[in-house]
């Protein structure tokens, strides 16, 4: 069936992805319930845990979790942890950051897609309540503001309607481009796989009128980004594609991982013009893919600090200062660092970017 997919461009929707868990073989073991029965009762409880945390996020209600917080505070106190630097706990860290694709995966092709991503800031978007929130990676709220997602706004609300959502948002086009969905309608999808999450937001959005629209009831666009298949062919074309916006880079996404806050290398990113180096084939000569005056600097500095994690991960330490420093930007927003003439500039160009 044609449409319009999510970045405004006409694709074939493929079928609808099922939503299903691999098989599990039973397997004889000590006294006790069969594995089946164990494994279902785990993915039962976190079932629950993700219905839970949705809710608590939706209603910025922590009431049950006190307890828990007041045995993480003893514990930090016999830490030495610097005070100034803890985060807002409640809505901080919430989201599914990437890594540098530079070990690409041998299943690439088969068991990826690609999300061509708008330069902007990465949010949290609750709408819950009559109203809706931008929070930052961090957790801080940048916003308050209504909006015609489910549950934004006080002529579309009740207590079991709200939205949980990963976005991108681009201010000089007052737009929060939806990369990912975590609940919708108050049915999380946090356990479900990437290609049902993609599938399920791509209708839901299509159900809701207006959502693409400024309006005094819509102050922000709301838009859902299209993905691609990651054959060579699709990649080619993709990198030759027009976007009604200021492209920053891609974003590889392992088809059946769940969405897990957190850094993961099931989620990969590049900038357009590596990805003739690091995939290893040919690209169209285009605005895309041409190399900015930082590109050896910028492709050397994240290959070191891949190497810097490996080596320290190798050894034993849990981090290492110099890759934390060099290499975590890409985590904090999804951008690329300013060209820098000297190693001090560079470092200063990193901080800024995690700033």
């Amino acid at each position: 069936m044609a449409g319009t997919g999510r970045g405004g461009h006409d694709v074939t929707q493929s079928p609808r992805p099922k939503k299903t868990l691999p098989a599990i073989p039973q397997t004889r073991s000590a006294p006790g319930p069969p594995r089946t029965v164990g494994k279902g009762l785990a993915t039962a409880r976190r079932r629950l845990d993700y219905v839970n945390h949705a809710r608590r996020l939706a209603e910025d209600d922590w009431a049950g979790v006190e307890s828990e917080d007041k045995e993480g505070e003893d514990e930090e106190e016999e830490m030495d942890v610097d005070a100034g630097k803890k985060l807002p706990k409640r809505y901080a860290n919430q989201l599914m950051l990437s890594e540098w694709l530079v070990d690409v995966p041998l299943d690439l092709e088969q068991e990826w897609v690609v999300v061509v991503c708008p330069v902007g800031k990465r949010a949290l978007v609750v709408a819950s309540r009559g109203t809706t929130a931008a929070y930052t990676k961090s957790g801080f709220c940048v916003n308050r503001f209504p909006s015609l997602l489910p549950g934004g706004n006080r002529h579309n609300s009740s207590e079991k309607v709200y939205c949980i959502l990963d976005c991108i948002y681009n201010e000089a086009k007052q737009t929060y481009y939806i990369l990912d969905v975590m609940c919708w309608r108050g049915h999380p999808v946090y356990d479900c796989q990437t290609d049902f999450r993609f599938f399920w937001l791509y209708s839901k959005i299509q159900e809701e009128e207006g959502l693409g629209e400024k309006s005094r009831i819509n102050p922000f666009k709301f838009v859902g980004l299209q993905n691609f298949p990651c054959s060579s062919d699709s990649l080619c074309k993709v990198l030759a594609m027009d976007f009604p916006f200021e492209v920053d880079g891609l974003l590889f996404y392992h088809k059946k991982t769940h969405y897990t806050p957190g850094s993961t290398p099931l989620v990969g990113w590049l900038r357009p013009y590596m990805v003739p180096e690091i995939l290893g084939f040919a690209v169209p000569a285009t605005v895309l893919t041409a190399k900015p005056d930082y590109a050896g600097r910028q492709l050397q500095q994240i290959i070191e600090s891949k190497k810097s994690k490996k080596l320290a991960a190798e050894k034993g330490h849990s981090s290492s200062t110099a890759a934390a420093r060099n290499g975590h930007y890409e985590l904090e927003h999804l951008s690329t660092p300013q060209p820098a003439n000297s190693l001090e500039d560079q470092d200063e160009a990193v901080s800024q970017m995690e700033n």
